[in-house]
């Protein structure tokens, strides 16, 4: 059907408004920039889809936004006094805020786009998530890979972004746009981070390692108590109280509270001290230089000091360490969220829930085989304190372990017995069993 003579044709003609088949040329990246700036965004950088650093995320990229062929990033800026704050109130009223304006503003240049002809959307800053994946990836866009290929900043050892003005005081957006421009932006050449290891220092669950590894089940456990898994764990509490004093002897009535407000005003963080403590970026690092001891002083140790509960895994090295460099604190132990029910989330979550120093002294090669509703093969190798997990046998095993899948998830949900297991030939050894126990002592209960 021939629609060039159609009204709606017309009147775009007439107005001299461009038509979506009309725009094969690229859009002038310094129009695009200004746009995005006069939108309220504090920094911008563009980057293709075919760049080889997307090339983990390039499919979930795609499946979202198929005409997908630039990302436009962009940064804006936190108080940085406000995430300091020992009170959480604070910075948790910090980071909801400038989340909703880092929404507001991409909605914002995505309708200008689309004003323009040029077809967009914008992915969440944080939450909402596609939570019918969970414990999987639960995000369109994986923002910080897509900033630092945006000339946006650089990791640093805590994880965060560090733009090399503002810092980690930022939070991140990303568009997704139909439309090539007229030059891309590249990752900056230095990294703003210090390494001066205060957001080791400040960790109250010790998730970050001097050695820059990193335990996310330990932050993910405590950080994120309100959000997904914790509210998980929490419901779990509620359901299987038998009464309101049962309940209240599982969950203190602060507890009750914080959560509440969680579900009132917005899932709140229990620390993110990384990113308060961290001294880097232009705009701030100044007192740093001054005076190093003061602003320890001011800055970390109010935060080290700070009496409160701190969750972790039980038999997790976050609890060894909140009791070893935290006695102000108290752990309390709480459940295991990150419960895998396939294969891949398995053997991807394994490094996530690792524990390095429950495994140290293990050296060994597991051959995984399961059987049942998945049937795959797989390998794990836990050495010098690393694991490593991969997609089908490879080397000589030290034990091999044959499971039925829905066992083995069962097993590690806590819903099913490893005895019961063994017994009904569900998980069958070839090797030494205690490498089986070993292997169960690297991960947090």
């Amino acid at each position: 059907m021939d629609l060039s003579a159609h009204p709606t044709v017309e009147r775009l003609k007439r107005r001299n408004r461009p038509i979506a088949a009309d725009l094969g040329e690229p859009l002038d990246a310094a129009w695009l920039r200004r746009v995005v700036l006069d939108a309220g965004a504090d920094d911008v950088g563009f980057v293709p889809i075919d760049r080889p650093a997307l090339d983990d995320q390039r499919e979930e990229i795609l499946k979202a936004f198929p005409r997908t062929r630039t990302l436009i990033s962009i940064v804006v800026r936190m108080n940085r006094e406000a995430i300091r704050a020992p009170a959480r109130s604070i910075a948790n009223l910090e980071f909801h805020h400038v989340g909703d304006v880092v929404n507001d503003l991409t909605r914002r240049v995505v309708r200008i786009l689309e004003d323009s002809g040029v077809r967009a959307l914008n992915p969440a800053m944080g939450f909402p998530m596609e939570m019918a994946d969970f414990p999987g990836r639960i995000w369109v866009v994986s923002h910080k890979p897509v900033a630092v290929e945006a000339g946006l900043g650089r990791m640093g050892i805590h994880r965060n972004v560090i733009h090399e003005r503002f810092g980690n005081f930022i939070l991140l957006g990303t568009i997704l746009m139909d439309a090539e421009v007229t030059q891309y932006d590249r990752p900056i050449d230095f990294n703003p981070c210090l390494e001066c290891k205060l957001c080791v220092a400040a960790c109250p669950v010790g998730a970050i390692d001097p050695d820059g590894a990193f335990d996310f089940s330990a932050c993910y456990t405590h950080n994120y108590r309100e959000f997904m898994g914790g509210f998980g764990d929490w419901a779990e509490q509620v359901a299987g109280s038998k009464s309101a004093l049962d309940y209240r002897r599982r969950v203190t009535e602060p507890e009750s509270a914080s959560m509440w407000q969680s579900l009132s005003f917005g899932a709140n963080y229990k620390a993110a001290y990384c990113l308060s403590v961290c001294p880097a970026g232009e705009d701030v690092i100044g007192p740093y230089l001054t005076d190093k001891r003061a602003f320890m002083n001011e800055t970390v140790v109010p935060l080290q000091e700070k009496e409160e509960v701190v969750y972790v895994l039980g038999n997790s090295d976050a609890e060894e360490h909140v009791a070893r460099r935290f006695p102000g604190k108290t752990a309390r132990r709480v459940g295991n969220s990150l419960r895998p029910r396939r294969v891949d989330d398995f053997l991807r979550g394994l490094p996530l829930v690792f524990q390095r120093k429950k495994s140290a002294g293990l050296s060994a090669t597991y051959h995984f085989t399961f059987t049942g509703a998945e049937q795959r093969e797989a390998t794990i190798e836990i050495r010098d304190q690393r694991i490593e997990a991969r997609e089908g046998h490879h080397g000589r095993p030290d034990l091999c372990v044959v499971v039925d899948c829905a066992t083995w998830f069962g097993f590690l949900a806590g819903e099913k017995s490893l005895l019961w297991a063994l017994l009904r030939r569900k998980i069958r050894l070839h090797g030494p069993p205690r490498l089986l126990v070993k292997f169960g002592r690297c991960f947090p209960s």
